[in-house]
């Protein structure tokens, strides 16, 4: 026999309230988890901009689609689904764009933008820097090299926490389904990292 999620009495007062058309109940949601989902959209599509889109296209589509919350899986992982979707589709949307880091042209040659930004910090090693940046600029490479899905499933599990089985519900699919993801991109990791 399954059993059912866990769900504080809160969430399940707040979720029953606005399921009924309290407003201000969806408003406290909102509260209770807008910087997970902010902070999740921001790690995945690595743009302050795109988190902010998909942040609030996840709650708007949360509140249309209130009403068909089940209590079947925790509020928690069913908005996460609802924001790993949206990203998701925003990086297959980029991916076929080809849409890179903000490149600047230079007399020197292209420069990404977020290498002009200047460290202020007066304990700032440069050499140190430069290995960070130099490092920070290997993993993108390779990161960018997963597909989109491999790219989700290794950022939830080690950059998010989650477990593979919230992962798998998160995607629809089973948690052997996301162990296999997750094993295929540590895999392309490791070699593009070797």
């Amino acid at each position: 026999m399954e059993s059912r999620p866990v769900l504080s009495p809160t969430d399940v007062a707040l979720i029953r309230a606005a399921q009924q058309g309290d407003h201000d109940a969806f408003e406290e949601l909102v509260r209770l988890y807008d910087q997970s989902v902010l902070r999740l959209a921001l790690n995945l599509l690595r743009s302050e901009e795109d988190a902010r889109d998909a942040y609030q296209e996840a709650f708007l589509k949360a509140y249309r689609n209130l009403g068909s919350f089940r209590f079947e899986c925790s509020f928690h992982t069913w908005l996460y689904r609802i924001v790993t979707n949206i990203c998701l589709d925003q990086l297959r949307r980029k991916s076929v764009r080809k849409e890179g880091s903000p490149v600047l042209e230079t007399e020197q040659g292209e420069r990404d933008l977020f290498d002009t930004v200047e460290d202020r910090r007066t304990e700032a090693d440069p050499e140190r820097d430069l290995i960070r940046r130099e490092l920070g600029r290997r993993i993108e490479e390779a990161l960018a090299r997963l597909s989109p899905r491999e790219r989700m499933v290794f950022e939830l599990k080690h950059q998010q926490g989650l477990r593979l089985r919230a992962i798998g519900e998160m995607l629809s699919t089973s948690e052997e389904t996301a162990k296999n993801c997750l094993y295929r991109a540590t895999q392309k990791l490791r070699a593009a990292l070797a």
